[in-house]
């Protein structure tokens, strides 16, 4: 029992709803222990400019801004470490919860930030053009493709709704669309096709992404008639969904069809006691960096009242 390390808040998960949750906390003086997981930062740490965030009127490079995130937690006392969280036991009064290299820590309240993930196509010049014209969001990054011409993959709300924005931006949106119809409500699937700069590829697969340093182009092929063709784009947005980095939770907490944690609407509560979920490992809809933000000031405020509550604090 003696190598048991015992904590008031521990957070799993940094980036900028883990981190924010570690500046309130910490200020609250909750001790907070942050283990960062395999990404430290989250998505914004392969980020290029962010230019949406307040406070930054300048822009700032993703990673720079997880820097300031993190330096501000570790201000105010937060333990930070830059391990991964691999087994949890939420069974008890007292949560459970064990790192990489086996390290038992019981803490009384838990505040879950583990993130959710882009997935890709899988083609490695999507890689190779990350951050260079290859997006998984057109909200963060449509802004710097405005007049030019791009590319959207995908069928679903997400696919169509990004389309539909970019629409606003650029002279042209090519949808790619693997089968020959889309998985969007009708209602998204009408928005698209009188959309009138967006011109579908209806049976179409991506084959490559080309260009210099930059994106310059996509050859694309259509699966039925086999025949290939290069598309001039700048852009290149990849909206075939997101994977919430949950596993490790889904047996334990409520979550929905996808793997997003499910919290009471307005809270950051799960249906277990001192356990808080907060950015995108429970928001399936906005997944942006401020609203990320948001909810992990949502989880602190919340985990130091549960802890008040039970005599904790």
């Amino acid at each position: 029992m003696s190598n048991i390390e015992k904590v008031k808040c521990l957070i799993i998960g940094s980036g900028p709803a883990g981190y924010t949750a570690a500046i309130y906390a910490s200020r609250a003086g909750l001790n907070p222990v942050l283990y960062t997981g395999k990404e430290p930062g989250g998505q914004l740490t392969i980020t290029n400019e962010v230019e949406n965030y307040p406070g930054y009127p300048n822009g700032v490079m993703g990673p720079e801004m997880m820097e300031d995130f993190k330096n501000q937690a570790l201000r105010f006392g937060t333990d930070v470490r830059f391990e991964m969280i691999s087994k949890v036991d939420f069974s008890g009064d007292i949560h459970k919860v064990w790192s990489e290299t086996g390290h038992e820590i019981h803490a009384h309240a838990v505040i879950i930030s583990t993130g959710a993930s882009a997935k890709w196509l899988g083609i490695p010049s999507e890689q190779t053009f990350m951050n260079k014209g290859v997006s998984a969001c057109a909200v963060c990054d449509g802004f710097f493709f405005r007049g030019q011409e791009v590319a959207v993959v995908g069928a679903g709300d997400t696919a169509a709704e990004e389309a539909t924005y970019l629409s606003k931006l650029c002279k042209k949106v090519h949808l790619l669309v693997r089968r020959d119809e889309m998985r969007a409500s009708k209602i998204m699937q009408d928005r698209v096709k009188n959309t009138p700069n967006i011109e579908i590829h209806w049976n179409t697969v991506t084959e490559e992404i080309i260009g210099g340093e930059f994106v310059e182009g996509a050859i694309v092929k259509n699966v039925v008639s086999g025949e290939t063709q290069t598309l001039a784009v700048t852009g290149f947005f990849v909206a075939i969904g997101h994977k919430p980095n949950t596993d490790l939770f889904t047996d334990s907490i409520d979550h929905d069809d996808h793997g997003y944690l499910k919290t009471v609407p307005g809270r950051s509560l799960t249906n277990i006691k001192g356990v808080f979920a907060c950015g995108d490992a429970q928001d399936s809809i906005y997944r942006q960096a401020v609203t990320a933000a948001g909810t992990g000031c949502m989880a602190a405020l919340d985990a130091e009242r549960y802890l008040a509550e039970i005599g904790a604090h």
